[in-house]
């Protein structure tokens, strides 16, 4: 079997701690190319809807989001001797309807793919967050990144479910910053102009 290589693309990062400390996300802006070292935490569809509900019945969640970054990500299983199997990034804007109430508990960032609505980009500005995409359809190289990965909660909800993973080194580029800048506008209108 060939061994994934990882692409040049990926060297000469800027590499950033997360959690995120000392506003680092503050130094971000639309279009910058970054790798992710530390932990992050996953959630798709059934993760957001789950921790919503807990929200609306008053209870604890099983995590504090406070200066977190969740990862839209269903990774399937791992093959013998491998961490995860392939972890590649959601479609964000399927987590649009609960996003702004989980940036009010103080998220950071997420992480996926495609562009957000407007009304999340503008809880994004006012709560101070920012968006990042990874590489779509690149699941298997992006599993290499990933050092561990341990299941938090929901655990019925199978690859939906809550994980934490220590990453290193993993790819993102930065879509919407704290100005509220759009890397896919910014590229649109550029890609118009020439």
């Amino acid at each position: 079997m060939t061994e994934l290589k990882r692409p040049a693309l990926f060297d000469n990062l800027r590499n950033i701690k997360v959690p995120f400390e000392g506003g680092v996300v503050n130094t971000l802006k639309a279009g910058d190319l970054i790798s992710l070292t530390g932990a992050i935490y996953t959630g798709r569809d059934q993760t957001h809807r789950r921790l919503c509900a807990l929200l609306d019945e008053g209870k604890p969640l099983p995590i504090d989001l406070n200066g977190q970054l969740l990862y839209y990500v269903g990774p399937s299983p791992a093959k013998p001797g491998q961490v995860i199997g392939a972890a590649g990034p959601t479609t964000s804007y399927r987590m649009d309807s609960y996003t702004p109430r989980l940036l009010e508990l103080g998220l950071l960032a997420t992480l996926g793919k495609g562009s957000r609505s407007m009304p999340v980009r503008e809880a994004m500005k006012k709560h101070g967050a920012i968006y990042m995409a990874t590489i779509g359809g690149a699941g298997a190289l992006l599993s290499k990144c990933i050092k561990k990965s341990e299941l938090v909660a929901f655990a019925d909800a199978g690859p939906e479910a809550l994980f934490r993973f220590e990453v290193e080194e993993f790819p993102a580029v930065v879509i919407n910053d704290l100005e509220g800048n759009d890397y896919y506008e910014m590229v649109s209108v550029r890609g118009r102009s020439q």
